[in-house]
């Protein structure tokens, strides 16, 4: 199973913010993280180390417009999905919020397996689009190009489908070791004629491209009875 998804909850309501948080992480689906102010969230998403991969926004902050938050967010090329969580749903306030650069836009109260299945719709299409980038290492991988890119070098490595959805499984565990047998079905599929042997050699071929010793592997790991992604190492070199 992939790692939970980090997500930023953004609302001036806190007792709101709290449920929220615990609903959306009781089946380790999602990370929640909290912000109650429109500096907070800004500061959160555009400088530090937090990696989120969705917001959901109010559009009624007490230091701003969530739908101006969302605006200056797009205008510094923050690409994720923003979900606006307003008590406004009048058709001009659904417009104002969907021009701003929200990708969604849902009333309250809402029900809250209504705002999860928009969030997994919303994260499908992204994790899917030209725009999903992840961090690893020194690199920046795009699994819709099924390429990383080097910047400190300049250089670029091509993948191969499967080499990507490796990378893009073990990426989404969260730093957490993936058994051999479930990569084979994620990224196989349930076919008795992939063998483990298959999977070793592509984990191989991936470590003479990405490691700079891949016989001292420090991005690609094996451990657990099968293989870890280590997103922080080799950071430092970029």
């Amino acid at each position: 199973m992939a790692g939970p998804r980090p997500l930023l909850i953004v609302d001036d309501d806190a007792a709101l913010r709290a449920t929220l948080a615990e609903q959306l992480s009781l089946d380790g689906e999602f990370a929640p993280e909290e912000a109650g102010t429109a500096s907070e969230a800004e500061e959160m998403l555009t400088t530090g180390q937090a990696r989120f991969d969705a917001v959901l926004l109010d559009i009624g902050l007490p230091d701003g417009d969530g739908r101006e938050l969302c605006a200056r967010l797009r205008r510094q090329g923050l690409k994720i999905p923003i979900i606006m969580l307003t008590g406004a749903d009048a058709e001009a306030d659904v417009v104002r919020g969907l021009d701003a650069g929200a990708n969604d836009y849902i009333a309250k109260p809402f029900r809250l397996n209504e705002l999860l299945a928009r969030l997994r719709a919303q994260l499908r299409v992204f994790d899917n689009s030209e725009d999903a980038v992840f961090i690893i290492g020194p690199y920046s991988f795009r699994p819709s190009a099924k390429l990383l890119m080097e910047p400190a070098r300049n250089r670029k490595i091509r993948l191969t489908e499967k080499e990507s959805a490796i990378l893009k499984y073990l990426y989404r565990a969260g730093g957490r070791p993936v058994g051999r047998q479930v990569l084979l079905n994620e990224v196989w599929g349930y076919n008795s004629a992939v063998t483990t042997h298959t999977l070793e050699t592509h984990i191989y071929r991936l470590r003479q491209k990405i490691e700079p010793d891949p016989s001292n592997a420090r991005l690609l790991l094996t451990e657990g009875g099968g293989y870890r992604l280590d997103p922080a190492a080799g950071q430092a070199a970029a």
